[in-house]
């Protein structure tokens, strides 16, 4: 499919001291043409150039002329972003990632919090008030019924950190289970051998590739892990607790606990420091995501970093591309994406502790 190459947007006087495209480019030692595409979502810009212009803008401060936008023909774009994630955390990690490249593209976000069945009724009212593409972040992007009312109308969309995303919208993610995997393979390599695991809501498919991930590991690493390692969460803090306190009431309690998200970790934490267990040294946790919360809890969390914020601002991306090319009558096919992942290790996780084995001395 041959694209249509952007034009420069035609600025008009600035205002005296208000940094325009070409000090944006002079800055990233670009040209005003490869700004304009960047502001304008092309994908075919190297990221090594993007980062350069994103950077350039940051360091100016500088805001995209509405007239200018105007002038080059380019009309908002409305992205509603339905949610209805327990985890603050996750929230405002994937909030930041909209608002900073919503700022950048002359979108206006819609944002509706679901409760329930509520996504209905969300869904239809901002297909029938013109939206024109939909963010789904996790549970909502697993949700079938509204994947099908999504599809139906013909509205772009892009389901965000769905392990097994729909053909029929795009999608941003990553592997949750090789990363889960990567997890369970370093917990294994620091000696540990009785790990517990909290799994993550039943509802998600990704709580389902991070199980897989554990069971893989485990297996190809010959660990044996009964069942009652396995316990059952909901990805809230409250759920994490309750799972926390069953693996650590156990007769011979795991020494280590892989809890599918920063919030359940978070908890287990909580509650070994209530058992009075040290962490690492007694136990250790590790958690997945990388959400500030696991930099705000001590010891802050070893865990697998989901880029939240970056996989937010590509579905932005992604919904402005698509739009544009069909406002242009060159439609484009939905596209999924895999973005990398990373384990971070930090002061949770450490080698199990040796104890000396009891002896009795006879008199």
């Amino acid at each position: 499919m041959t694209r249509k190459q952007v034009k420069p947007e035609v600025e008009p006087a600035a205002k005296p001291g208000a940094p325009t495209m070409s000090d944006v480019a002079k800055l990233a030692g670009v040209s005003p043409m490869t700004v304009s595409r960047v502001m304008n979502g092309d994908p075919n810009v190297r990221a090594s150039t993007r980062k350069k212009v994103d950077e350039a803008v940051a360091a100016l401060n500088y805001v995209p002329n509405q007239a200018a936008r105007r002038l080059a023909g380019v009309r908002p774009i409305r992205i509603g972003f339905l949610y209805s994630n327990p985890s603050a955390g996750y929230l405002t990690e994937f909030l930041v990632g909209l608002l900073n490249q919503a700022s950048l593209n002359n979108v206006q976000l819609v944002v509706e919090k679901c409760e329930g069945e509520q996504w209905k009724d969300m869904t239809q009212r901002l297909i029938d008030n013109g939206a024109d593409g939909i963010i789904l972040p996790p549970p909502l992007c697993d949700v079938q019924g509204l994947i099908d009312l999504i599809a139906k109308s013909d509205t772009p969309a892009v389901a965000v950190a769905c392990g097994l995303p729909d053909k029929r919208v795009s999608a941003v993610s990553i592997d949750d289970y090789q990363a889960a995997y990567a997890m369970t393979n370093h917990l294994i390599s620091l000696g540990h051998q009785r790990i517990g695991f909290v799994i993550g809501n039943p509802n998600q498919t990704a709580s389902a590739r991070r199980l897989e991930g554990f069971k893989a590991a485990i297996k190809d690493r010959s660990v044996n892990t009964p069942p009652e390692l396995f316990v059952q969460g909901m990805f809230t803090y409250r759920s994490g607790l309750d799972a926390a306190e069953s693996l650590l009431s156990l007769e011979q309690r795991p020494t280590a606990i892989f809890a599918s998200n920063d919030d359940m970790a978070a908890a287990t934490v909580a509650i070994a420091h209530r058992m009075g267990l040290d962490v690492p040294g007694d136990l250790t946790v590790a958690g997945f995501d990388d959400t500030a919360l696991a930099t705000t809890i001590w010891p802050e969390l070893t865990t697998v970093r989901q880029p939240i914020s970056d996989m937010a601002e590509t579905a932005v991306k992604f919904l402005v591309r698509q739009i544009r090319a069909e406002r242009e009558g060159a439609p484009e096919d939905p596209e999924h994406l895999l973005v990398d992942f990373s384990l971070i290790r930090r002061q949770s996780d450490a080698a199990p502790r040796t104890r000396p084995s009891s002896k009795v001395f006879k008199g």
